[in-house]
């Protein structure tokens, strides 16, 4: 029997903002949350520290850059409950302004995991969700359309005709110029965290007019939002914000929001991602 409770998950969650989302979903959400991880220990101590706080998501291993941890989780979701309301892609990576890497290897693997990634996911589970189902892509102030230097690149992310084959070819051709050393050259800028987030943001708006464009249609809203500069691992907890400040966008995005294919500010409010922000 599948359940009938309403259902969200949210990825990449065992720590940092993703864990003060599924704090703000176990308070705020009528229905079950899943949170979820790559490591499973880690994962279970996440759950465990709610638990002795009164809440009581649910948990599954989930690895956004392995096919077949994809494949299983959303088989599992499929056979027990049925179909999601809400997804969360909080799950991501970014190396540290001291990281010995070559650009190359950072170019390639900040793409694999925040834009593969994510497409990944969506992909699996994006046939699962309900009527009036809400998705919300953490992107940052660093997929801002304007981080991008080059004219010519802006215009092929903003275009309406862009479609997730167009984008994912975009992506591609940044890992091969950055593996050629011409990032720069080609108009990409200098870091490969600001290009995987403009093309989660560029998805986003994307995967809107996919939804727009459904018969029947499910009512799908698909938002990105930039959830703040948060004291986290990953801002090597440099950010002023705390997680649960982080969390306050996605959350609103998730629970209150009326929005369409925006791109939201930790502020809550709507901003554009192809104009100069003020």
């Amino acid at each position: 029997m599948t359940s009938t409770k309403k259902l969200a998950i949210v990825t990449g969650s065992n720590k940092g903002i993703g864990f003060a989302i599924v704090k703000g979903l176990c308070k705020e959400f009528d229905g079950d949350v899943y949170l979820t991880a790559r490591n499973v220990e880690r994962g279970k101590s996440a759950v465990k520290a709610l638990n002795n706080l009164g809440f009581k998501p649910l948990f599954h291993q989930l690895d956004i850059t392995d096919q077949l941890s994809i494949d299983n989780f959303s088989n599992y979701i499929k056979t027990k409950h049925g179909g999601i309301d809400l997804l969360i892609n909080n799950a991501a990576t970014a190396f540290k302004n001291s990281a010995s890497e070559p650009f190359a290897v950072q170019a390639e693997e900040t793409i694999r995991v925040n834009y593969f990634g994510t497409l990944k996911v969506c992909e699996a589970l994006f046939p699962l969700l309900r009527q009036n189902a809400r998705v919300v892509n953490l992107s940052s102030s660093l997929g801002h359309l304007l981080v991008i230097p080059s004219e010519e690149l802006r215009s092929k992310f903003n275009s309406d005709s862009l479609d997730v084959s167009s984008l994912t070819k975009l992506m591609e051709k940044f890992v091969k110029d950055s593996k050629a050393g011409k990032e720069k050259e080609e108009g990409w800028g200098s870091s490969a965290y600001s290009v995987s987030k403009v093309g989660v943001s560029a998805l986003t708006f994307i995967q809107q007019r996919v939804f727009n464009a459904e018969s029947p249609n499910r009512n799908v809203s698909v938002n990105a939002v930039h959830p703040g500069y948060v004291d986290t691992d990953m801002t090597s907890h440099k950010g002023p914000l705390t997680i649960e400040e982080g969390a306050k966008a996605p959350l609103f995005l998730a629970l209150e929001a009326d929005l369409k294919g925006k791109y939201v500010w930790f502020d809550c409010s709507v901003v554009s991602w192809d104009k100069k922000l003020n």
